[in-house]
This record gives structure tokens, sequence and C-alpha cells, in this order.
């Protein structure tokens, strides 16, 4: 994993405007998603300027309100952060809120549970219809994960209070997460990291798991009325520079199909029947693309066409996979290892929001649009 996640703290200082270089690796069928955009905005910066998380940076998860309700407005964007103000990993506490017009606000500061080392929000965030944001946490006190636990998923109320901690034998360093929200009910489809990676001495392992949980959602914390692991055999390993890789970016795509971005393989995974399953589907999934241009897949979506859309963090570049395994790919930050994550689609498939860890420059820390 490149150093450059190894962040400084810059905040915005003005949004900037940039020309999108294309590679076009194996045509689609169709026109892909990602060609009907050119152009870069920086919409705000993800670090707080002030309050409890002041400096916090390393945004990870994005995620677009989908109501508005108490702070939450619909079409603001989430992002969660990893890194506190000395860059620790797994120590960052806090989630931002920013509208498409680049105003930010911090939405919440998660504070420390019982029994819990630290607070580290990872790439694991989703805003429901109800009103809850759900984020992970795998803490790593003072970026030691020997000094840290299995986290948890954090489940916050519009006003940024938190009303649940969801835990589980199953919950062991959630890293990415994606959600089917059908307003009372809601399906979180998880992925971990931990599961014998520490113990490992960065070696790597094949534990990382796909975590299926159905929640109750009546007012109140919500109730957890399922828990299945869907998938393992994902291989993850602890890392100086990144702290820990393993099964990342997670989307569900047509036909009942969970995409996974495999990132210690540079592959993109599938994961058939995956709303339904009550087995495990072994061995990390089946493959559906692997090799450049896919370089360390970590955040994923899925675009209106069903192709899945992961952000590399080798080099910079997004790529769209078609459910077949064609591959086309567009650099976002030239030379840009370890700059990006997490990404979401904007509302109306009208383009993309997406973070950029980027360690200098007027774009460090920050929340961008590719758009037209």
């Amino acid at each position: 994993m490149p150093t450059a996640r190894r962040l400084r703290v810059c905040a915005l200082v003005a949004i900037t405007t940039a020309a999108v270089m294309v590679t076009t690796v194996a045509s689609a069928a169709a026109r892909p998603f990602i060609d009907r955009f050119a152009t870069i905005s920086t919409l705000a910066s993800a670090v707080p300027g002030s309050g409890p998380a002041k400096g916090d940076q390393n945004p990870y998860g994005v995620a677009v309100v989908p109501q508005t309700a108490g702070k939450l407005v619909r079409g603001d964007v989430l992002v969660s952060n990893f890194n506190d103000a000395h860059n620790d990993q797994g120590t960052g506490s806090s989630i931002v809120e920013v509208s498409p017009s680049g105003k930010m606000s911090v939405f919440a500061v998660v504070p420390k549970g019982p029994g819990e080392p630290a607070v580290g929000l990872t790439t694991a965030l989703v805003a429901l219809r109800n009103g809850d944001v759900i984020v992970g946490n795998l803490p790593a006190a003072g970026g030691d994960l020997k000094k840290g636990g299995p986290g948890a998923l954090i489940v916050l109320d519009p006003a940024g209070h938190v009303i649940e901690r969801i835990t589980a034998t199953d919950i062991n360093g959630p890293w990415d997460m994606t959600a089917v929200d059908h307003g009372t009910r809601a399906v979180l489809f998880v992925t971990n990291v931990l599961n014998g990676t520490v113990a490992a001495g960065g070696h790597s392992v094949k534990r990382g798991t796909v975590v299926r949980i159905g929640l109750l959602l009546q007012g109140g914390a919500p109730t957890v009325t399922s828990n299945q692991i869907i998938a393992n055999g994902f291989t993850e390993h602890t890392d100086p520079n990144a702290l820990v890789v393993g099964p990342t970016g997670v989307g569900l795509g047509h036909g009942d199909v969970l995409y996974v971005a495999d990132s210690a393989n540079n592959r993109i995974a599938a994961i058939p029947a995956a709303l339904t399953r009550s087995s495990v589907f072994g061995g990390g999934g089946k493959t559906v693309a692997s090799g450049k241009p896919i370089t360390d897949p970590l955040g994923l979506t899925i675009a209106p066409n069903g192709d899945i859309l992961s952000m590399n963090g080798g080099d910079g570049q997004i790529v769209e996979t078609t459910p077949s395994g064609k591959t086309v790919s567009k650099t976002l930050m030239p030379n840009g290892a370890g700059d990006l994550f997490g990404l979401a689609l904007v509302p109306g498939a009208r383009g993309l929001y997406y973070v950029n860890d980027s360690g200098s420059g007027p774009a460090a820390n920050s929340l961008q649009t590719l758009q037209r």
C-alpha cells in the first residue's frame, strides 16, 4: 500500500477544476458511465477547523443523505474521517456534512464507548431514509492495531447522537458497507478485515469476510433481526502505511449479486444471491476482473447501467467494470497513489462524489466531484 495515505492537514482554500485524463483499457458494449463526465471540482475540505475533532483527516467514507431530518439535509454528503490531527490511523472520530454548494459543517463527533480503546471511522458509512446514520469503527489507539479491538457499527440519530453500537462475533474490523433501505427495514452488507490479521504480524491471511445484517427500524435504536456471514476467504493483512489491507468497497448489483473490492489481490469479486444466501460463499467470492487497470481497489459503488465503479488506491484512477469483466478507467489524480478512497453517486446519477486523501495541495483531505 502506498505511503501517500499518511497525510498532512491541509484545508481547502479554493474550488479547483481540472480536466480528466482518460485511459481506455477495454471497450464496454455501451458507453461507459464514467465517460459521460469530464470535470473535477473540489467542494470542501473534510477537516474540521474547530471543536473536539479539530484537525481530523484522511477522509474515507462517503454517503449521500436521502431525506431531511434533524441536522441532515437531503442531498448533502456525509464524509467520515479515519485519522486524528496527529495523523494516527484508526483514531479519527468526526463525520462532516457537505452541501452541494460546498458548505461544510460537522455532523457528529463520535465518542469512545465503554471498553473501546479509540474511535477510527472507516469507509463503512451509510445514511438511511429514517434519519439514522451508521458508520464503522475500527479503533487503533495511537495508530497501533495491537492497542485496538474488533470495533463496531455505530448508529447515530439525525442530530448526530450515538443511539446504538452494534457488535457481534462476526463484526471484526468493519471496513466498508452498503445498505438496502426499505424504510422500516434495512439490510447491511459489511466487509471485515481483522480476522486473524493482527496475530499474523503483517503476513496475509485469507480470513476476510462479508457479513449481512438485517435491521428493524421503528423509532429509537434499530433492532438486529439477522446476522449472517455470506462470504469468506478474502485476503487481508496489516500494513505499516495503510494500517490494514483487505476487502473494502461493496455494492449490490443487478440480479442480487454483491460486488466486493478485493484490495489485496487487485480484483473485483462477486457473491451471488447475496440477499437470500444462507450458506457461506468461500474463496473470496467469484472473480469478475483482476489486474490492471484495477490497482488496490478501495471504495466501490454500482452505476445505473449495472457496472461496478471502484477507486484505485494504487494510482489515482477510477475503474468501471462490467459484470462480464470488461474495464475502462479514468485518471482522477495523476500519480495519485494513496489518494482515493470512498465514493457515491450524485443524486440523479449526474456524477460522482469521492474523497481525495492527498497529503498536499488545495484538494488535500477533501470531498470532490466528477461531473460534466
